[in-house]
């Protein structure tokens, strides 16, 4: 058995898949629009859904994640859950948060606890909430 994070971004996918590329270094390995879908009935009727992405699979480090764009109803809504997302230093949580914080809001600030050297929570700009910290070594 497999649990992988399905994110609906409700129209703004293909802008998130983007940001996560430039900030996370996140790979798409498969996009599929609803006018590439062979079920013409599952396209939200919303102006220019046809464009919007039905599916896409997508990885940050080795970690697989799923998104679409769900109903193209407009903002997304992301609650009561984090990403959690591991990195190996001290720099490489500086860089991360950074990034993920760009056009995002700060829910803890990256500092030294006492369970990891860096830890902290940022909401990027899309409303997904993510834990940046760096694993312990053992």
């Amino acid at each position: 058995m497999d649990v992988q994070p399905y994110l609906f971004f409700n129209g703004r996918c293909e802008e998130a898949l983007d940001f996560y590329k430039k900030k996370l270094g996140a790979e798409v390995s498969m996009m599929m629009r609803f006018k590439e879908s062979p079920d013409k009935e599952s396209v939200p009727k919303v102006a220019g859904a046809e464009n919007k992405i039905m599916h896409a699979s997508f990885k940050v480090g080795a970690h697989g994640l799923m998104a679409s764009d769900g109903m193209c109803q407009g903002a997304p809504s992301f609650q009561g859950f984090a990403l959690s997302l591991g990195v190996p230093d001290a720099a490489a949580a500086d860089k991360t948060f950074t990034a993920l914080s760009d056009g995002g809001q700060v829910q803890m600030p990256l500092t030294q606890t006492f369970f990891s050297p860096r830890f902290g929570m940022v909401t990027d700009k899309f409303g997904v909430s993510w834990m940046v910290i760096v694993e312990p070594k053992h």
